[in-house]
């Protein structure tokens, strides 16, 4: 059985710093390309980032050079630091094999003064 475990969300001030974390476990995580999507209040899902295995990565255009995704395949954990925060990226966020929709409870991000 497929489970992702999101954590490290929290409050935090505009412009501040969150590092997020996926334990991923049931699958071989270092086959597969992950995400990191957001559901923000009265919104739909949102992509955020994505890592392949060779850790090619890509971002959505209003976190490029704020987000960075990464991955520990030992751990089998993913990672989302996201730097310079602002009060748009308030979210709950959750990371997915890619295509899949989230299946956890993802973690609350809530970026306000």
């Amino acid at each position: 059985e497929v489970q992702l475990v999101e954590s490290g969300g929290g409050l935090v001030q505009p412009g501040g710093s969150l590092r997020l974390s996926c334990a991923a476990s049931g699958f071989t995580f270092s086959s597969y390309a992950m995400s990191w999507v957001r559901q923000a209040p009265g919104k739909g899902l949102e992509w955020v980032s994505d890592i392949e295995p060779n850790s090619y990565r890509r971002y959505r255009d209003s976190v490029k050079g704020r987000f960075t995704i990464s991955r520990d395949n030992a751990k089998k954990t993913l990672y989302l630091q996201m730097n310079t925060l602002k009060p748009e990226d308030t979210a709950v966020y959750y990371c997915v094999k890619r295509g899949d929709r989230p299946g956890g409870q993802g973690t609350q991000v809530t970026v306000s003064s």
